[in-house]
């Protein structure tokens, strides 16, 4: 199969879909790369790199698209990306529909075999996909949220750790899944007050058992969502719904009643957001204030540190682009459930549930477009 690495075009989207490794390890099993020159530049890595990794190196994207059979990205493809898709092509990247109908419409009318990491599931439970990047920007949610309660960004003007004699900022992070666990980790770590509200008791033992005293574990209903937000001095939102747009768990109320200079981090702006004053930002303007409330809204947070990513990415997708590959996407789909979940859009048909009911499209069984029967899986 010849795969294709487009270089990625999302504002200050540095990070890459295959590194050289992975270019080494799919050409061991018999297949081509093609990459368009740069597409590593952001992660430290040359097209001499990429050449002695045995890929082949184009000019353009259009040269990618055009000849590849399978599109491997980091994220969702853009409208001008969009345009070159074509039917029965592979694209493998990170989609996050949901909330986009211009990207599910585009993708419907491409004809494309469109697979989403973020909603591959695993063999144990979990999406494997998604997690490393949860993980990354469940971290970075702290960093981002500790400078924008800096007075120079329109916080607070406060230390999140405090100091001796002056109370730490008090941290409030909104689901204890991947996300949430690592906002937890980092802000324990810097010496915050932290506050984590879920509706899992499961999970909420699970955060006690691993950080004791030093976290509050609150359960999560309208009454104690609304008095841990509005006391908050930074707000973390890490809910997560596979494939579905994010609840709006925050009220306008509940922010405007929030300090000012406080700070909200949305980390699921990818699926439209958790607070309903959210709206998506960039790296170049990652905030806006409103209600006088801080609002760090980037909807690609990893991507502000794209090696790191980039390996954590391809450490999980690598195997699946050589099944794909090796098996072609009807038989890989096939044989295997999980993957199968990843399938959004299929050749015209809307094959995610979540997806279908939040935009309005007929929803089409993944094994039915795929004429898969139930033995087969």
């Amino acid at each position: 199969m010849l795969i294709g690495v487009p270089k990625e075009i999302k504002n200050h989207e540095y990070r890459a879909g295959m590194v050289p490794g992975s270019v080494r390890e799919v050409i061991a099993h018999g297949h081509e790369v093609i990459v368009e020159t740069n597409a590593g530049g952001g992660i430290g890595f040359t097209d001499d790199d990429y050449v002695a990794a045995g890929a082949t190196i184009v000019d353009t994207a259009e040269e990618v698209f055009a000849k590849a059979e399978m599109i491997v990205k980091v994220k969702e493809p853009l409208a001008e990306e969009r345009k070159r898709l074509r039917k029965d092509q592979i694209l493998f990247t990170y989609l996050h529909l949901a909330p986009d109908m211009p990207q599910t419409q585009d993708l419907v009318d491409s004809g494309a075999v469109c697979i989403a990491y973020e909603t591959v599931t695993g063999r144990t439970g979990g999406l494997p996909l998604l997690a490393p990047m949860s993980e990354v920007a469940g971290r970075m949610s702290i960093q981002a949220g500790a400078q924008c309660l800096e007075k120079s960004r329109g916080g607070l003007g406060m230390l999140l750790g405090g100091v001796p004699g002056v109370s730490p900022a008090k941290c409030v992070v909104i689901g204890a899944g991947v996300v949430g666990s690592n906002a937890i980790r980092m802000a324990v770590g810097l010496g915050a007050r932290v506050v984590v509200l879920d509706r899992n008791v499961d999970a909420l033992r699970r955060i006690t058992a691993e950080f004791g005293s030093r976290v509050e574990t609150v359960f999560s209903s309208q009454e104690s969502l609304e008095q841990e937000v509005t006391t908050a001095d930074l707000v973390i939102g890490g809910v997560l719904i596979p494939g579905a747009a994010a609840p709006k768990l925050v009220t306008e109320e509940m922010v405007k009643n929030m300090k000012p200079g406080s700070v909200l981090v949305d980390v699921a702006i990818d699926q439209g957001g958790c607070f309903a004053t959210s709206k998506a930002t960039t790296h170049a303007e990652p905030t806006y204030i409103k209600h006088d409330v801080v609002h760090y809204c980037v909807a690609n947070m990893p991507g502000a540190v794209p090696r790191t990513s980039t390996f954590a990415l391809n450490n999980v997708t690598l195997p699946y682009i050589i099944t794909i590959a090796n098996k072609g996407y009807h038989e890989a789909l096939a044989r295997d459930p999980h993957l199968l979940n990843g399938l959004n859009v299929y050749k015209g048909k809307v094959t995610e549930k979540s997806v279908a009911e939040n935009l309005g499209f007929e929803y089409v069984d993944p094994k039915d477009a795929l004429e898969i029967s139930y033995d087969t899986l």
